[in-house]
């Protein structure tokens, strides 16, 4: 047999022949001699690798003969078709990583725990096999589980969304989410989740989606994961089609992640306070490529990467208590004079950094903006910024600065701003410039700006 059996959990020749019974018999504690380097192996309760059969019945009884007895259930290469199993605490899936295949045959998820604490799910492909499971299901469903694992697996072709997760604590890594039909990675009202070192490759709506149903302290960790390809099927202004979305979600950290091709943001945060989104490489995003909006307080963007986007950085929505941020050492260029299909028609495109109230604006690079390098403020929504030591270049103008009524506090100092057309600093009233080039003069019939030691040619 090309499973190597010694490499498995023995079961005693009593438990091996109760198993192909209808009713199992409850397990004693393992022995040294049953222990192995997986569990228990699966095969002794009558599943059978490659059977066209269901057998969603064989393998529930050994998920819960395994767990009674604390020990990993170990499952041999091949297909397996099962759905709708249930998870109880301390269930331990382990199979042959890339071999091992569960394919849903019925029911709203493949796998699902609800008040199980300590599941564990390894080197398993789970496959949807494009079966609808509904908004309110993932291919792997939990709820209410603390101290969860799933690592080293594959999940394909979910018809909904991949893993869905809530009020779960614990961790998602190494895995891969291929051809998703909604998100690949769903949590809700997460307890300390860690997302890392996963890909995900093609998702209908959001990559990683982490949502509260009321504003609060999140704290996922968002870490080294690959996402590309991710569409927006459901339609909106912003809602899907982005590979990282926090919504509600307080203190979420956003770092070293690899992001190509979404149909919005790379990383949008939505009333999502003291988010940091650091040191992330993105190519070909639709529309803001980082993006903290609407009722949030506090964002830290720094030191991120961004090779095509409608618009590089914003964060905006100060008339809905949007502020107090830091965008430093950003790398931003070739930006798009349009935003995808399904926004605003209003909304200006092809500005490296937008920002309106309480943020500091320093040691960013930005190149190939349409419309402009750095916009500060839109109409009245201006306080308190600063835009110093950046380096601005190949652009229509080069800082764009609010000078409508009731625009408060601005300083641009000490930037470098080379190969602009209309102007290197000019005033604005919404997406209209109405002033000529301030870096030149002009300055003083604008008490809120200070304008000092740029460099422009």
């Amino acid at each position: 047999m090309d499973f190597d059996r010694r490499h498995l959990l023995r079961l005693g020749a009593g438990a091996a022949a109760a198993a192909g019974t209808a009713a199992l018999p409850a397990f004693a504690a393992p022995t040294a001699s049953s222990i192995g380097t997986l569990g228990l192996d699966a095969a002794h309760f009558g599943l059978r690798p490659g059977s066209t059969d269901d057998q969603s019945r064989v393998l529930q009884n050994a998920i819960d003969a395994a767990a009674r007895a604390q020990t990993p259930l170990a499952l041999a290469p091949g297909v397996y078709r099962a759905g709708n199993l249930r998870l109880p605490t301390g269930a331990q899936l382990a199979g042959v990583r890339g071999a091992t295949q569960l394919v849903l045959t019925e029911g709203p998820a493949l796998l699902a725990g609800k008040g199980a604490d300590r599941i564990t799910l390894s080197g398993l492909v789970l496959n949807g096999g494009k079966r609808p499971v509904g908004d309110e299901h993932g291919l792997v469903n939990l709820e209410s589980c603390r101290a969860v694992r799933v690592v080293d697996c594959e999940i394909l072709g979910s018809g909904g969304h991949g893993i869905r997760c809530v009020a779960v604590d614990g961790e998602v890594s190494g895995t891969t989410l291929t051809d998703i039909g909604d998100v690949a990675i769903l949590s809700y009202n997460a307890g300390g989740l860690l997302l890392a070192r996963n890909t995900i490759i093609g998702a209908g709506n959001n990559g990683i989606q982490i949502i509260r149903w009321e504003t609060g302290d999140d704290g996922t960790m968002v870490v080294d994961n690959r996402i590309e390809n991710v569409a927006n099927r459901s339609g909106g202004s912003g809602q899907h089609g982005n590979a990282i979305n926090a919504f509600r979600a307080a203190n979420v950290i956003v770092r070293g992640n690899r992001i190509r091709h979404c149909a919005f943001s790379a990383v949008r945060g939505n009333a999502a306070s003291n988010i940091q989104i650091e040191g992330n490489s993105i190519s070909d995003a639709g529309e803001v490529a980082l993006y903290s909006e609407f009722g949030f307080e506090g964002a830290i963007i720094a030191n991120n990467s961004i090779d095509g986007a409608a618009i590089g950085v914003s964060v905006t929505n100060f008339n809905e208590g949007g502020r107090l941020a830091v965008v430093q050492g950003n790398i931003i260029r070739n930006l798009k004079p349009k935003r995808p299909s399904g926004t605003d028609p209003g909304d200006s495109a092809g500005i490296g950094i937008a920002v309106e109230a309480d943020t500091a604006v320093s040691g960013n690079v930005i190149e190939n903006a349409p419309l402009a390098g750095i916009m500060l403020g839109w109409g009245r929504y201006l306080r308190d910024v600063s835009a110093t030591g950046n380096v601005v270049r190949k652009v229509d103008i080069g800082i764009a600065v609010s000078v409508a009524p009731g625009a408060a506090p601005a300083l641009i100092a000490n930037n470098v701003i080379t190969d602009f057309k209309r102007g290197a600093i000019v005033g604005m009233a919404g997406a209209k410039p109405i002033t000529a080039d301030l870096a030149q003069g002009g300055v003083e019939g604008y008490a809120h700006l200070t304008i000092s030691g740029n460099r422009a040619r």
